[in-house]
């Protein structure tokens, strides 16, 4: 499949649209998930986006950044990857085996546009100084240009020349390199998986692991029967912790009117 400009010109402003939502307004909240799906619409495959996407979003589960640190960009990645996805036809696997690295990749951009909000930064602070709020206003509308010159103009550059690239990579990649490339796809997943694991009290729930895990592995429930089974058994739980709640201030308000009936009395 041949990309087409319109596409490649929608693609590059959905990468500006991502990161600007992040720094502002968070309607999508810096999620691979969204980028994917999106992707997927514009380039008429919304399953590979949606795979793709959703798949890295398991990756980021979790993972937070804290102060001036950067994290891998797996937006931008699920974009591309979605798009050279769809366009190789070397299926969803080997889109997501491009996307990590993609998104490894925008970590040195995204520092780059930390640096250059520097400079506006330092601007805002003497005009801050000055008491002049228009200075200010202009300075930080001007810090959303680098920002999105770090997603969109990679994005436009790996989708204008990244085909043939890409392309010419695929006839002439080894068969242990592809081979590899679907492994690692298949197996991130789990890893994300285990990231979230970590992060949750897995010794207190276990039995819970252990039912989804045995309906997944031997009744071959689908992800979305799991979703029920785990949302009725949130429901049971919280109606018999709220049970327990009850019976604990129905006893202490017997203990109280115990201890009132034997002529004792509060101050």
């Amino acid at each position: 499949m041949e990309i087409q400009v319109w596409q490649i010109i929608a693609l590059t402003i959905l990468s500006l649209i991502f990161i600007w939502d992040s720094l502002m307004t968070a309607v999508f909240d810096g999620k691979p998930i969204f980028a994917g799906i999106i992707a997927g619409i514009i380039m008429g495959d919304i399953t590979t986006g949606l795979a793709v996407g959703a798949t890295l979003q398991l990756m980021v589960l979790g993972v937070g950044t804290y102060g001036g640190s950067s994290m891998p960009d797996y937006v931008t990645g699920a974009i591309v990857g979605t798009v050279f996805a769809v366009t190789s036809g070397q299926g969803i696997e080997f889109g997501i085996g491009l996307a990590v690295p993609v998104g490894l990749l925008m970590v040195n951009l995204d520092i780059f546009g930390r640096f250059c909000n520097v400079f506006f930064a330092k601007r805002v602070e003497a005009a801050i100084e000055k008491l002049d709020y228009g200075a200010i206003k202009r300075n930080i509308w001007y810090g959303l240009i680098p920002w999105g010159l770090s997603r969109a103009f990679p994005v436009f550059v790996m989708l204008i020349f990244g085909e043939d690239i890409v392309n010419t990579l695929v006839e002439n990649m080894p068969e242990w390199l592809t081979g590899g490339l679907s492994v690692a796809g298949g197996l991130l997943p789990a890893v994300g998986i285990a990231i979230l694991l970590r992060y949750l009290p897995v010794k207190k729930y276990i039995s819970y692991l252990l039912i989804g895990f045995f309906a997944a592995a031997y009744l071959a429930v689908p992800m979305f029967g799991i979703a029920i089974l785990g949302a009725a058994m949130a429901v049971i739980s919280f109606q018999q912790n709220l049970k327990d709640s009850q019976r604990v201030v129905v006893a202490n308000a017997g203990v109280s009117q115990e201890g009132l009936l034997d002529g004792e009395y509060e101050d």
